[in-house]
């Protein structure tokens, strides 16, 4: 219906042109949108405003001349000219109705586009040390860099999902040796624990399976654990593998699984960060100054230039970063995607002015950065701060076993991601219209409640008296609801564009709203076959639209609830 307003608008703009009345080089981006007020029609356009100035007219006169100019249309029953020269459309019923059809026929598929066009496309998301459990803040960015995901393969694009391991660095050291001080018989509360040891119970899990001999089968490794407490670099392999099947066993309890795991690691092992360093160095970006290797990241717009090989020959993070992105647009990603917490909103411009010092035709901006921010997690009011697992952070396995995973995933992701979270236990576990995904999941359960109903009361679904009879749903909750449907496709195009799936959240649960008030208002099981027809075709095709739009943000659809 709004593809069909802004055709017509734009005719009227051709028209007018003609006439003389408007410029003929104007061109002017058509903006349509939903009303709020149902009582100033189903859709509205502010155009007449944007061109009064260059057609030298008040904006209600071009109002006017642009209705005048509007071509006879089936799809519009009237229209009116409102407030200082906004222009409403009503839609006729037969052309609301269609979507029912639309949805009907494309299922599955219904919101789904080709815009993508089938161009390529890496997400990095996660990416958590292999140094403990994966916390809730981990979670956040799974639910968004999962859901992100599927709303570009929605659209079109081909995606490939990448889980970067830092298994290389100081963080891994202090998890060997605090695996291999537990296995010494050593406590956290002891003198001689690492000074910056991991203190987490799993350190004690580790230990235990090191010492008992056991085999790890982690993502890409097998290792067999050789019992000794004082082979550190045996310790360290083990650890790393532990830690990395209990993350993979994390991820799929949440319904995540990737295309890429890439060890940091194999960066030095491939000779890559070594690789970036002479080349950076050829290209004249460095020098040398108190013992220490410098990149001149001022020149590409960093407040300051950064250190990248400190004066004991180590080097800092974001050297290796820069030679891992370098990777990624060797490996033909045009596009990337890094979805990561708020903490790495320092790295951000060090590493694109390492990729643009390298001079090989990088484009500025690259790679494309989605940062969350924190989560707190509250109980009662209360916040919850500790986990028996992890010792000092609440784990996402712990949100997953108190709340289940459709809330966990639904609740991290239906908040724009650069926006604090308050995880509330006891919300998301409540049956109640408070609690947004259940109000969601709710709505579908209901269709399906109806459709049992009709089929126990020997009224079952009849498809094709129903599209025969979409015309009566005439009601306004009735055509509120179809043109909540209508938006869908547009909804997941917009949140693909922008990397913003909890904008599907917020449609699901504007859906839900109008879906209920509908149901409310307007009684389905009527004894006229073509009514309760019609008015079954359009609870399935709410069913349908709720299940596509959860499916985009990896949470189920129940039947029953």
């Amino acid at each position: 219906m709004k593809e069909t307003i802004i055709a017509l608008l734009d005719e009227a703009l051709a028209a007018l042109k003609q006439q003389g009345v408007l410029p003929a080089d104007i061109a002017p981006t058509i903006k349509v949108d939903p009303t709020k007020d149902k009582a100033h029609g189903d859709y509205a356009t502010n155009l007449a405003l944007m061109l009064a100035k260059p057609a030298g007219k008040k904006p209600r006169e071009l109002a006017e001349a642009l209705v005048a100019a509007l071509p006879e249309s089936s799809a519009v029953s009237s229209t009116e000219i409102a407030g200082p020269g906004f222009i409403n459309f009503f839609a006729a019923t037969d052309a609301v109705a269609q979507v029912v059809q639309q949805v009907l026929d494309a299922g599955d598929t219904f919101g789904r586009s080709l815009i993508g066009k089938g161009q390529k496309v890496q997400v990095e998301f996660v990416s958590a040390n292999p140094t403990g459990p994966l916390h809730v803040g981990h979670g956040r960015g799974a639910a968004i860099g999962d859901s992100i995901c599927r709303l570009l393969e929605a659209t079109g694009y081909d995606v490939t999902r990448e889980f970067y391991y830092n298994d290389a660095g100081a963080q891994i050291s202090n998890l060997a040796l605090s695996v291999q001080a537990r296995a010494k018989g050593l406590g956290p509360d002891d003198p001689s624990w690492p000074e910056d040891g991991y203190r987490g119970g799993y350190i004690e899990d580790v230990a235990a399976s090191y010492l008992a001999g056991e085999t790890i089968h982690a993502d890409d490794r097998h290792v067999t654990a050789k019992a000794d407490a004082d082979d550190l670099d045996a310790i360290r392999e083990f650890a790393v593998a532990y830690l990395r099947r209990e993350q993979d066993l994390d991820l799929k309890a949440f319904g995540v699984e990737f295309d890429v795991y890439f060890l940091e690691s194999s960066l030095y092992d491939d000779g890559k960060v070594e690789a970036t360093v002479a080349k950076l160095i050829d290209g004249g970006h460095t020098y040398e100054e108190d013992g220490a290797l410098w990149l001149r990241t001022t020149d590409f717009g960093d407040d300051k230039d950064r250190v990248m090989r400190k004066r004991d020959g180590g080097y800092t993070y974001f050297l290796p970063d820069v030679a891992y992105h370098f990777d990624k647009w060797q490996r033909g990603f045009g596009q990337v995607i890094n979805e990561q917490g708020a903490d790495h909103h320092s790295t951000v411009t060090r590493v694109r002015a390492g990729l643009q010092a390298l001079e090989t035709g990088i484009p500025q901006g690259w790679p494309d950065y989605v940062l969350h921010q924190m989560v707190l997690v509250t109980r009662s009011g209360v916040e919850v701060k500790l986990s028996k697992r992890a010792g000092s952070y609440v784990t996402l396995r712990d949100l997953i076993d108190e709340v289940g995973r459709d809330a966990t995933r639904y609740f991290l992701a239906a908040r724009r991601a650069d926006s604090q979270l308050t995880f509330d236990i006891d919300l998301a576990r409540s049956q109640s219209n408070d609690n947004p995904v259940y109000y969601v999941q709710y709505a579908h359960a209901r269709v399906c409640s109806v459709l049992r109903r009709a089929e126990a009361d020997h009224k079952p679904f009849d498809p094709a008296l129903a599209v025969a009879s979409l015309a009566q749903l005439e009601a306004d909750q009735e055509k509120a609801l179809m043109n909540r449907l209508a938006r869908f496709p547009e909804v997941v195009e917009h949140a693909a564009g922008n990397r913003e799936p909890q904008q599907v959240a917020q449609y699901l649960q504007d859906l839900a709203a109008d879906f209920h008030t509908c149901y409310n208002a307007v009684k389905v099981m009527v004894d006229d076959d073509a009514q309760r027809n019609a008015r079954l075709a359009l609870g399935l095709a709410t069913r349908q639209v709720i299940r596509n739009g959860l499916d985009l943000l990896g949470v189920s659809a129940p039947e029953e609830m």
